[in-house]
Formats: C-alpha cells, structure tokens, sequence
C-alpha cells in the first residue's frame, strides 16, 4: 500500500474528520466566547472596580529607549484570557452534561431486549432445577 493510500485510509476515517470539525467549531467557539468577555462582561467589571479597562493592566518592566520598545508584562490581558477559559470551560461542561443527560434518556427509552426463545426456555429449565434441588 503506498504512503499516499494510508494517508487518504487515515485522513478519511470518521473520527479524524469528526475531530477535524471539532476544532474548527472550538475555534469559532473560542472567538465568540473571547468576544462575549472582552465586549460585554469586562467593561462592566472594570466600571465596578473603578472605570479602567483591564487591557490597560501591565508592568513595565524596561522603558523604551529611542526605537527601542519598552518591555511590558500585560497581566490584564493575561486576566482577560483566564475568564474567557473559564467561560469556555463552563460552557463545554453545561454542553456536555446536556448531550449525557440526551443519551441517557435514549437509553432508558430503549426498552429491554425482550429475550428469545431459546433464552426463555433456558431460565424456564433453570427455575425447574432450582425447584427441584429445593424439594429434595
């Protein structure tokens, strides 16, 4: 089988394209949430804690000389992308546990297998036996 065969068998499997469309989805996922901290929920926690813009949050660790930058530590940004994982995280969770909650009802709604003939006069001969290693 040459290389190029193995890698369309493998590319082509329903769990790799299944995974394929799990991260485009995420990444989507991700700038929607990211969008949804830093547009909506940030600017009404900065105006709590005093009307500043978390982005504004840093440490500068060197001034810029000249046409040299300064070196900067941006804790803000880094506070920032801890709630957007945060509410990714809880929402993947809230997500998850209704898909298990889904499946599990399926579950249940899945009446027992009613069992067969064979299995039915195999318990039947079971019970006799149990009957009658009783009786003795």
């Amino acid at each position: 089988m040459s290389f190029f065969k193995e890698f369309r068998d493998f590319a082509m499997r329903g769990n790799v394209v299944d995974l394929a469309v799990g991260v485009i989805i995420g990444a989507a996922f991700g700038k929607i949430v990211s969008s949804l901290v830093a547009n909506i929920i940030m600017p009404p926690l900065g105006l709590l804690i005093g009307g500043i813009d978390f982005k504004q949050f840093k440490w500068v660790l060197k001034q810029g000389a000249g046409d040299t930058p300064p070196v900067v530590m941006e804790y803000g940004a880094f506070i920032q992308s801890v709630f957007d994982f945060v509410i990714v995280a809880f929402a993947i969770f809230v997500a998850i546990k209704l898909l298990n909650k889904l499946h599990k009802k399926k579950e249940v709604e899945k009446a027992a297998p009613t069992p067969s003939a064979e299995e039915t006069l195999l318990t039947e001969i079971r019970d006799l036996l149990k009957q009658r290693n009783g009786q003795v």
